[in-house]
């Protein structure tokens, strides 16, 4: 298989600087989907060069906000047409449904659309009374410039839309670097930017690994903001390289969410069904490699056995497979690595004492598949309550009371995402005011909206992704104050 030129440099696709290429695996068999460019140091420098051209000396960052909504917008339209290949491409490479790839294109186009429609709809700059006539005072907001955009494995298109889009929004420009494992949709994306109209050296992307090529993004000295999704241990060291040069930082690091399940939310058949419907949902979506995955169940005690006895019962029955094939519900792990990750957790659980109930193994065939897999008699002490997995896995713990519910719901380093299951609308609003996440979700999990802020507390990470926060981390507030009648001040006496 010929290698695919991934560098994107000034409007020019290319090879690495030191030729080299990587093959890009199908995680439902270990096949070989495309041979991509392995960029390095060499590459980040000649992209950060180009953005840093288009930034100071190019066209885009004085484009009126026309033309810029003008461009995510054609870019939107152009997802659209291209919604089955795009989505194709995202369920192979990184291995989910093709019914979730095609469901995040649709997402990407919603992202394009809104920042599109926000900043067109925004004003010239806040006016500030300065108590006289005699002076203008206005906030403006200004592109911070040159942006370093990392994004992760698990949702490699929908990721780069979130920072892609208010990025271009604010008039910065950007290098982006997609995750060595699945750059293919990112690839395809930057292909539709330049076809949509955005000028060369706008955009730039480096395929290659995190060390060198998101270390040297985070520390070079030319780029202005770095905006980085992935796991805790690599956002540090991003927060580490970049403190040297004083840049803008936004992390989204992950989560170790909750899933609270109050009695009186199944005290209907209806109910039951739903809540249980919804605990699959929230942990098995996409094989569990979600970084908002509700893959801590905490129940009430007294419906727990009856709960859990079901959640198995339908976690065994979940259909395995290759996205693309028929009445599949859940693809692969994404890497034999992370499957292997997986199975330490689960072994550990098992060692400290949990109980399985569903899953637990690998199937039989070819590919890195774990069956969904359900752990009860968790406590928090164990390593896969605390820590993120990112697999199929869930674990079960039980609280008496809403204050003991609420407790261990918070009792995690992580802040991203929880949700609240209750007939008791009192309850829902006292427990979603109390958990420290930065989603809370009433008798649902997992839905998102482009115009409400994403990110968490803790080590979750560092500002907000989406809504009119989401673009603010893309821009600097400059205050400009103009003194209409100046005459001389007589501080000194001369």
């Amino acid at each position: 298989m010929s290698e695919q030129k991934t560098i994107y440099t000034a409007g020019t696709w290319r090879s690495a600087a030191s030729g080299a290429a990587r093959e890009i695996l199908d995680p439902a068999d270990a096949s070989v989907l495309a041979v991509v460019a392995e960029g390095g140091t060499a590459d980040v420098d000649a992209a950060v060069r180009a953005a840093r051209a288009a930034f100071d000396g190019g066209p885009w960052p004085g484009t009126p906000v026309a033309g810029r909504a003008g461009l995510l917008r054609r870019t939107a339209d152009l997802l659209e047409r291209d919604r089955e290949r795009i989505g194709l491409l995202e369920s192979r490479d990184a291995g989910k449904t093709l019914e979730e790839g095609r469901v995040d294109v649709d997402c990407v186009v919603d992202a394009f659309r809104y920042f599109a429609d926000l900043v067109i709809g925004e004003g010239a700059g806040r006016v500030v009374d300065a108590g006289s006539a005699d002076v203008h005072s206005v906030v403006v907001h200004e592109p911070v410039g040159v942006c370093a955009l990392i994004t992760p494995w698990n949702y490699p298109l929908l990721q780069a839309s979130w920072k892609i889009a208010p990025a271009l929004a604010a008039g910065n420009t950007f290098v982006l670097k997609p995750s060595e494992i699945t750059p293919l949709s990112t690839v395809a994306l930057i292909e539709l930017l330049a076809e949509a109209g955005l000028p060369a050296g706008v955009a730039n992307l480096v395929t290659g690994a995190g060390d060198p090529v998101g270390a040297r993004l985070a520390a070079h000295p030319d780029v202005d903001l770095v905006s980085f999704t992935g796991g805790l241990t690599s956002g540090t060291k991003v927060m580490r390289a970049a403190a040297d040069t004083v840049k803008k930082v936004a992390l989204e690091l992950g989560g170790k969410n909750p899933n609270v399940v109050f009695a009186d939310a199944c005290a209907t058949e209806e109910g039951f069904d739903t809540a249980v419907d919804q605990a699959l949902n929230a942990a098995f979506m996409h094989s569990g490699q979600v970084c908002s995955a509700g893959s801590r169940l905490i129940i009430e005690e007294s419906l727990r056995e009856r709960f859990v006895t079901e959640l198995a019962r339908r976690a065994e029955k979940i259909r395995l497979g290759r996205g693309t094939d028929p009445g599949v519900e859940c693809g692969p792990l994404v890497s034999a690595a992370q499957r292997e990750r997986t199975e330490s957790y689960v072994a550990s659980a098992l060692a400290e004492g949990a109980v399985l109930r569903a899953g637990g193994e690998r199937p039989d065939g070819p590919g890195y598949f774990y069956r969904p897999t359900v752990l009860d008699r968790c406590h928090r002490s164990m390593r896969v309550v605390r820590e993120e997995v990112f697999g199929p896995v869930l674990t079960v713990e039980t609280f008496r009371t809403e204050n003991e519910a609420v407790a261990l719901a918070n009792d995690t380093e992580y802040g991203l995402a929880g949700g609240v299951w209750t007939a008791d609308q009192g309850r829902a609003r006292r427990v979603a005011g109390r958990l420290r996440h930065g989603t809370v979700w009433i008798n649902d999990f997992h839905p998102y909206l482009p115009q409400a802020e994403w990110g968490g507390f803790g080590k979750s990470g560092i500002g907000r992704e989406l809504g009119p926060s989401g673009l603010a981390e893309y821009r600097e507030t400059k205050h400009v104050y103009q003194n209409l009648a100046p005459r001389p001040v007589r501080w000194f006496a001369g």
